[in-house]
């Protein structure tokens, strides 16, 4: 009996360019008295009471499954062709799943004929970079893609063996590794030939020459903190055929994972008496037009949500959560994700008239005739900037 146990080593979440690392531990566990009982005739036979594998393998396969009613299978059949890097091996760790594979990794030999005695135990790790146009982890109504690492081994004469640990990736586009190209200098000829007879060091300019240059992944993740920092006030006069209901200010459009969603309302010169607003947090699945099936054009689902009562209010603000576990602005050949702000607005038929200053009681309506109005507001979420593992690490085990 072998125990093998594989744990992330680098969290559970990664941007796609980024190196996922995975410690795989392959245990032999000490015979018991029980154990010695049970292969006592074994053990009369051959005096050697080690445990042999033949080989094992480790690689990364991203699963796309589709909602029927949604998407045209036939159609996605046809013309599915997953990233393969490699060339194809009868080890395929995907065909259990459901849906088919859009990114299937090189597969890596950890090692061959390998064998252990008991209480003994050997560990590998296993390294492999997430390609930077592979799909980011995305639960949908129409489309879901899941990524695994599949861990297969096999004893001699014996049927394969799979453990898989599931992890999440976050989108990362290309344009975001924007490197900045150094200005060139201005000299002329006798100017070069001056510098050449200047026996002093430029010591500032040597130290920032030997500074490590920064990786792909840190020039993204910059841009990217440039992307949702930058503050851009935008105001929003809202009305209806009755006239106007508030005017609504939001501080930027660019968000991270993680981010409150901040905006104010004024109602000090409304002309039409608003009694409740809810602000929910949507997105939106595009199908592509050569997949779809019927007429659906756009899949919403709702998150976190922002309801007040503000009969009688002059100002108030809004403060939406945007979850963690959700996926960011991406599209694919498949589906295009997007994301609003939806608003609804319960407004009276008639002005409400409240009392002045001079007024010490106040008996609010019995009954209001209302009617509610919508708006959608699109804004964009791109992936968080600081350290994405923002999920437990995963671990898991299986005996053989």
């Amino acid at each position: 009996m072998i125990d093998i146990t594989a744990k992330l080593l680098n969290g559970s979440t990664f941007f796609a360019s980024e190196d996922i690392e995975c410690e795989i531990t392959f245990s032999c566990p000490e015979f018991t008295e029980n154990s010695e009982n049970a292969s006592s005739e074994e053990a009369q036979d051959n005096s050697d009471v080690s445990e042999n594998l033949a080989w094992a393998s480790a690689q990364i396969h991203c699963q796309c499954s589709i909602n029927e009613k949604l998407i045209l299978v036939d159609k996605i059949k046809k013309d599915a062709k997953p990233t393969i890097i490699n060339s194809v091996t009868t080890f395929d760790p995907s065909s259990s799943d459901n849906g088919h594979a859009v990114l299937i990794t090189k597969p890596k030999i950890l090692f061959c004929d390998m064998k252990l005695s008991p209480g003994e135990s050997k560990s590998f790790v296993y390294k492999e970079n997430i390609p930077i146009h592979s799909p980011p982890s995305y639960l949908g109504q129409a489309v879901r893609y899941s990524y695994k690492i599949t861990i297969g081994t096999q004893r001699v004469n014996s049927p394969i063996k799979l453990l898989k640990i599931p992890f999440r990736v976050l989108p990362l586009r290309e344009e975001y590794i924007i490197r900045e190209v150094p200005e060139a200098t201005a000299c002329n000829e006798n100017h070069e030939l001056a510098c050449l007879n200047i026996p002093d060091l430029d010591l500032e300019k040597l130290k920032i020459e030997s500074q490590p240059k920064e990786t792909d992944l840190e020039i993204a993740l910059q841009t990217l903190q440039n992307i949702t920092a930058r503050r851009s006030p935008n105001y929003y006069n809202i009305t209806n055929q009755r006239g106007r209901v508030v005017r609504f200010c939001l501080f930027k459009n660019s968000y991270k994972l993680g981010e409150d969603i901040i905006g104010t309302f004024d109602f000090s010169n409304a002309t039409v008496s608003c009694t409740q607003v809810s602000v929910t947090l949507q997105s939106e699945e595009y199908i592509a037009e050569e997949f779809k099936k019927g007429k659906t054009a756009v899949s919403l689902s709702s998150y976190n949500k922002h309801h007040e009562v503000v009969i009688g209010y002059l100002y108030t603000h809004l403060m939406l959560p945007i979850p963690f576990h959700i996926t960011p602005d991406f599209s694919t050949d498949l589906v295009n994700l997007k994301w609003r702000l939806h608003f609804e607005f319960v407004t009276a038929v008639k002005p409400i008239e409240f009392p002045d200053e001079n007024t010490m009681n106040w008996q609010a309506p019995s009954t209001v005739d209302i009617e509610t109005m919508v708006w959608d507001l699109p804004v964009h979420i791109y992936p968080t900037t600081v350290p994405p593992n923002i999920t437990p690490v995963v671990q898991n085990s299986i005996v053989i």
